[in-house]
């Protein structure tokens, strides 16, 4: 286990959601600060307010495949590369872990979507996949750009 992914899990811990835990190890690196970081992963958690919809660590890896990848224009090559990526790393996600759907994975452990979260106890991280998800998704995000900047990806 990578330093990355021991630390997206202590931030998941301490509160932070799981994308937040996700995009939150990788900022830095990709030259972006923590407390904005935090700001704009907040709304992705829980399958994106809580909505049990894409996965938040799946949304943390791609808003950080933007800050890695995109050149943040306008053009259709820019945004075909971009899609290119997002499509690869949902496809590894997907094939670790049989879905990038945040109710599909939570499948069996109650996952209400109301708006206020779930309370965080012992209980909550034993039945609930998400620290291990926060994981898989840092370690295919990491092994992504390791492969990216070794040519042998997907080139920009």
């Amino acid at each position: 286990m990578s330093d990355k992914t021991e630390k997206a899990k202590e931030l998941f811990k301490s509160g932070y959601n799981c994308s937040q835990a996700v995009l939150g190890v990788f900022c830095e690196e990709l030259g972006f600060d923590f407390e904005t970081a935090m700001k704009l992963a907040s709304s992705f958690g829980g399958g994106m307010g809580r909505m049990r919809e894409v996965c938040g660590t799946v949304s943390g890896m791609f808003m950080a495949a933007g800050l890695a990848f995109s050149s943040g224009e306008s053009s259709g090559a820019d945004k075909a590369n971009q899609y290119k990526i997002v499509q690869e790393l949902a496809k590894r996600f997907r094939d670790k872990n049989g879905s990038i759907i945040c109710r599909e994975l939570l499948q069996g452990v109650e996952s209400s979507t109301t708006p206020v979260p779930s309370e965080r106890t012992e209980t909550y991280y034993k039945k609930r996949p998400c620290i291990e998800l926060v994981g898989d998704s840092v370690e295919i995000f990491e092994e992504f750009l390791k492969e990216y900047r070794s040519n042998s990806v997907i080139n920009k």
